[in-house]
């Protein structure tokens, strides 16, 4: 029987010392959780004379079960955009080469070249659709890739916001002694036709009377000459005709405080074939929040809603894992977010390699959700979780299994000397 019990010994001691192995090679490994032996004794149980149970000795040992401990690694910051770590519970879900899912902690993601984001592995990245401004438009998860082909189209602008203060101590254009030049209260930006071509926004700005301003912009269509203060420019029309930009007596602004329609042109003449004449379009003009302070005329913001075409310059993932595309037109775009999954018992999920588990019975169906809800964690983009194994505790634990394996071997070593000695009595 003592053979037995040592070889039991020896079989759970070299267990362990496999397991401690594969912790200690894989100290490195991003997402990998640290696994432990977990042993149960083996008795002989013989009935008593009077019939009731009674324990027999021990028969030796087996390996219970190989566990793993879930809990946090070290968050370490690799400044890599597609690197992402959940910094708490839940795991990223992904889709194999097979179709089969998985999960993993392992957030060293890549970009292919048909736009997947993917595991080291090639298993797909999963998470929810969204709107181009990040919004979740289902709950149900999907492949989340991003256009790596041809660019965003150009968009024309369609809005144009522009915030300033205009000096109340300007006089009156018409009566001004010297003449104010126009472009003295001026202004510009650029916006962009439908095809993505630049296109001149120029606003200029001219005291009519106390407290009241037009505006002009360029016409270059115009064949006539537009009376401007104080002397006529061709090229200039007043927008709009009526009313004037109008203030209080507190330099706040009375009117327009809605939008108004301009006119824009663009040099391209295949826009807006269909239009009169071809390359003009309309877009709007925000001035709501102008002032007329006692100070110098000066623009603190001018906005617009246009752009060319880009191409995908970069890819990254925020902490609330949201997808965003960057182009070199300067647009960003949300693809998709990244989905979490956790489970009622993380401990009965299977390992199946490549730092991926899959469910089972014992772990209970995946809870899905989005990360920094309920008991999921936080994401943490560029960084990735180590390993939570504790490489000084691992060799700790490789020296003690190494003198269990040597004392269950030495038992059987004193059992065969013990047999020895009686088959050679005489």
């Amino acid at each position: 029987m003592s053979f037995q019990t040592g070889l039991s010994g020896l079989n759970a001691s070299g267990k362990r010392l496999d397991v401690i192995g594969n912790n200690i090679a894989n100290a490195n490994t991003v997402g990998m959780k640290v696994s432990r032996v977990e042993f149960n004794e083996l008795v002989a149980s013989a009935l008593g004379p009077s019939g009731g149970g009674g324990a027999g000795g021990g028969i030796g040992v087996a390996v219970g079960a190989v566990s793993q401990q879930f809990s946090q690694g070290t968050i370490n910051i690799t400044g890599n955009s597609l690197d992402v770590a959940i910094n708490g519970g839940g795991f990223y879900q992904i889709t194999q080469k097979d179709g089969s899912p998985a999960y993993t902690r392992d957030g060293q993601f890549k970009l292919t070249n048909t736009g997947a984001i993917v595991t080291n592995s090639g298993a797909n990245l999963m998470g929810y659709p969204t709107t181009l401004l990040g919004v979740t438009t289902s709950t149900t998860i999907q492949k989340l890739t991003v256009p790596t082909g041809a660019p965003i189209p150009a968009k024309a602008t369609t809005a144009v916001s522009a915030e300033f203060n205009l000096d109340s101590r300007a006089a009156i254009a018409a009566t001004a002694t010297p003449p104010v030049p126009i472009g003295t209260y001026g202004t510009t930006l650029t916006g962009y036709d439908s095809q993505g071509v630049p296109v001149p926004i120029d606003l200029y700005f001219t005291k009519v009377g106390a407290d009241k301003w037009d505006i002009y912009m360029p016409d270059p269509l115009s064949t006539t000459t537009t009376p401007l203060p104080p002397k006529a420019v061709t090229g200039l029309n007043a927008v709009p005709p009526s009313p004037s930009v109008s203030f209080d007596i507190n330099g706040k602004i009375t009117a327009p405080l809605t939008p108004i329609d301009i006119k824009l042109y663009s040099q391209n003449p295949n826009v807006n074939l269909a239009s009169t004449p071809p390359g003009q379009f309309t877009a709007t003009l925000d001035i709501k929040t102008a002032s007329q302070y006692g100070t110098p005329f000066a623009v603190s913001s001018l906005t617009q809603d246009g752009y060319t075409a880009g191409n995908l310059t970069a890819v990254t993932i925020n902490d609330q894992g949201v997808l965003t595309t960057q182009y070199s037109n300067g647009q960003t775009q949300a693809r998709g977010k990244i989905s979490l999954a956790d489970f009622r018992n993380v401990q009965g999920l299977v390992p199946i390699g490549a730092g991926a588990w899959t469910e089972s019975a014992a772990s209970g169906q995946p809870i899905q959700g989005s990360p920094g809800t309920g008991n999921f964690g936080k994401l943490r983009s560029g960084a990735t979780e180590d390993s939570n194994v504790d490489l000084t505790a691992q060799l700790i634990d490789m020296m003690t299994a190494q003198r269990d394996y040597q004392a269950n071997a030495q038992t059987i070593k004193t059992q065969d000397q013990t047999l020895s000695t009686l088959v050679n009595l005489r």
